[in-house]
């Protein structure tokens, strides 16, 4: 039998030490701090259903799993909108937010829909993901996009306004020198030229002139959208706010019936995340990728389901009928050796969802302590 790699033996809190990503070891020290390796995939329909899951769930969970197309009533006011709001709770207690976006395309164009748009996933998803089809340098394309934005939020604008009262000196008559061009200042009134002759009519008038001034000043706190509520800047206790850093996981497996993901696409995902360390936090994968000696990958996997409470754990779980299939936490974590269990259905269509996310969470963090003991 061989040796079972260290990334499988070894604590969170031990991984953290040597994570080369700066939001990787933020999760590990986290599931440490909160006792769970639990995701939930918050597939509901309204932003108020979302951020009422969130809410309700957030005490039980490390990572929110979004998919803000299908959400109505996205509000994309990055100020006070859903995504800003959702931040606020991610704050408040302790969970990354994933979006689930799956981005395919030219190098050019992922750039793009990560960083702008409506949506402007950037700025309030800590992570996204990435089908790596379009090839291995759209991984680059998007490493690229979230280093040059972290870049601009490092810094904020700040604003001066100064009202003063004109003297008569600034509206001397004097004669505009040799140049015929030369426009008299006093000919300007709010960005539009006026005849000399109105302007001079006016002076009487003028009793203030507001200079707007801007400059940039560095930002100490790391967070992700700010707004004005009340309690928004509560952060989890125990942990400092989660980095500014942006993450991607590579989408190297899928948990449903019949997936085309070949194992050769599979390795390209390992090869791609090996060669964007700085960016690449791990996998959405089945089963643990890490084979190299120092391979340190998260890896966060759907399909997870436990039986009703009082049914034996490890029976047989039917799929949905569309396609996915399921594994229990205890199958996922101690035998394919993956890290983050993500559950949807199996919280959010129960009776007490709060209660079955905690019960997720209990197993779940059962079947990791036992895979390292």
């Amino acid at each position: 039998m061989p040796e079972k790699h260290p990334s499988l033996t070894t604590t969170f809190g031990e991984r953290a030490k040597s994570a080369s990503h700066p939001l990787t070891d933020y999760l590990f020290r986290l599931m440490e701090l909160k006792s769970s390796n639990l995701c939930l995939s918050a597939d509901v329909h309204t932003a108020r259903e979302l951020l009422s899951l969130a809410d309700k769930a957030g005490p039980s969970i490390v990572v929110l799993k979004t998919h803000y197309d299908l959400i109505s009533g996205w509000d994309y006011n990055p100020q006070a909108g859903t995504g800003a709001k959702l931040a606020a709770l991610a704050r408040k207690h302790g969970f990354l937010i994933f979006e689930d976006r799956k981005f395919v395309d030219i190098g050019k164009t992922v750039q793009m829909q990560y960083t702008a748009g409506t949506a402007r996933i950037i700025d309030w998803a800590h992570i996204v993901n990435a089908n790596i089809d379009a090839g291995k340098d759209m991984v680059r394309a998007m490493a690229e996009a979230a280093a040059k934005w972290k870049e601009r939020i490092n810094y904020e604008v700040k604003t001066s306004v100064t009202v003063g009262t004109p003297v008569s000196d600034q509206f001397d008559d004097g004669d505009n020198g040799d140049d015929p061009d030369r426009l008299d200042p006093r000919e300007q009134y709010n960005g539009f030229t006026r005849d000399s002759r109105d302007v001079d009519a006016r002076k009487g008038s003028i009793v203030s002139i507001t200079t707007v001034t801007q400059s940039f000043e560095s930002v100490d706190s790391p967070r992700l959208s700010k707004t004005n509520n009340e309690g928004d800047d509560i952060v989890f206790p125990g942990i400092e706010e989660a980095p500014s850093d942006r993450g991607l996981l590579l989408l190297a497996q899928m948990s449903t019936k019949g997936c085309l993901m070949t194992k050769e696409y599979t390795q390209a995902c390992v090869e791609a995340a090996r060669e964007n360390k700085e960016f690449v936090m791990g996998y959405v994968s089945q089963e643990s990728l890490n084979t190299a000696p120092d391979d340190n990958f998260i890896h966060i996997t759907p399909g997870c389901k436990l039986p009703p409470e009082g049914e034996e754990e490890n029976g047989h779980l039917e799929g949905d009928g569309l396609g996915q299939q399921y594994n229990t936490p205890a199958k996922l974590i101690c035998i394919k050796g993956v890290d983050v269990v993500i559950v949807g259905r199996g919280i959010i269509l129960a009776g007490d969802p709060p209660s079955e996310a905690e019960r997720y969470r209990k197993k779940a963090w059962k079947a990791y302590l036992s895979r390292v003991a």
